[in-house]
């Protein structure tokens, strides 16, 4: 057999992994597009379910209206984009999340798929709570806590008269800016809770150990409060928020690691390639008893 065919044989494989990738791509896409224009269709209730936080929060401080504004002439299609793309990438997770697993599982042993197919599945569960949790209790605290820096007339009935060389001053917020802040909160809590699931991951490779991760937990503190203050508005209320939720479930992570590790601990040991220290530390003494 000449060089010639040895390199036509090696990448014959390389050439159909990269076919496969292209198909599962394809396909990713094509569902990404569909579900986008699913949401365009019907992109003004999505929008009127996404302002639900601001709307309460303001019908609180007695503001009936809280209509938003198109500052931009365009401004109301790309708010409507906006939505499209988020709600295309939602709805065509779960398929795109399928076409991944099928490019990745033929290149797994059986029990490689047993762990790898669990944190497939809790990986969108994990994004939806921690979206969840930004929408139903994050921005509702954020927004109220914006929404007291208002002062006038406006903030009451709007019956009462402002005082004498005092500005009202009241919220007229623009459309897109209220859309990308509230997308900020939910793809930013979103993404944080994926932490357990991305550490337990590596855990579960060997890549990161409970110990170490107790070991660097003072860096850890930091870098949660760097993360805090980069991916929420400059709202103490939201900081702190965020800072406990992330540095919960990295506690979380420690313990899920642990748990792996005894696993992987018992295993090792049900199939001989583990013996305890004590064991090893009794053999010693009694090779070291026979010798003297």
């Amino acid at each position: 057999m000449s060089a010639t065919d040895d390199i036509d044989d090696s990448a014959a494989p390389l050439i159909e992994h990269l076919a496969e990738l292209r198909t599962r791509l394809i396909h990713s896409v094509i569902a990404f597009i569909i579900g986008m224009v699913i949401c365009f269709t019907v992109w003004n209730p999505i929008f009127n379910f996404l302002t639900n936080p601001l709307c309460s929060a303001m019908a609180e401080r007695g503001q009936e209206d809280c209509g938003l504004i198109l500052i931009k002439l365009q401004e109301g299609f790309f708010v409507a984009i906006s939505i499209s793309l988020l709600g295309g990438l939602v709805l065509g997770f779960p398929y795109i999340s399928y076409q991944l697993w099928r490019f990745v599982a033929p290149g797994l042993y059986k029990n490689e798929k047993g762990a790898f197919l669990p944190f497939l599945i809790a990986s969108p569960v994990m994004f939806f709570i921690g979206a969840s949790f930004a929408f139903y209790v994050v921005t509702p605290l954020a927004f109220d806590f914006f929404l007291g820096f208002q002062q006038g007339s406006l903030t009451g009935d709007g019956s009462e008269p402002v005082a004498n060389g005092v500005a009202g001053i009241a919220f007229q917020g623009s459309a897109q800016e209220y859309l990308s802040l509230t997308i900020k909160f939910i793809v930013a809590f979103g993404l944080c809770f994926q932490l357990p699931v991305l550490l337990t991951l590596m855990g579960k490779a060997g890549l990161v150990s409970a110990e170490g991760l107790g070991n660097v937990r003072k860096y850890a503190v930091v870098a949660i409060l760097v993360l805090a203050a980069l991916v929420t508005p400059p709202d103490v209320i939201t900081q702190v928020i965020l800072f406990v939720v992330v540095y919960g479930l990295y506690e979380i992570s420690i313990q899920l690691v642990k748990r792996v590790e005894k696993t992987r601990e018992a295993k090792l040991r049900a199939e001989g390639y583990y013996d305890d220290e004590d064991d090893l530390m009794a053999e010693f003494d009694d090779d070291e008893g026979e010798l003297k």
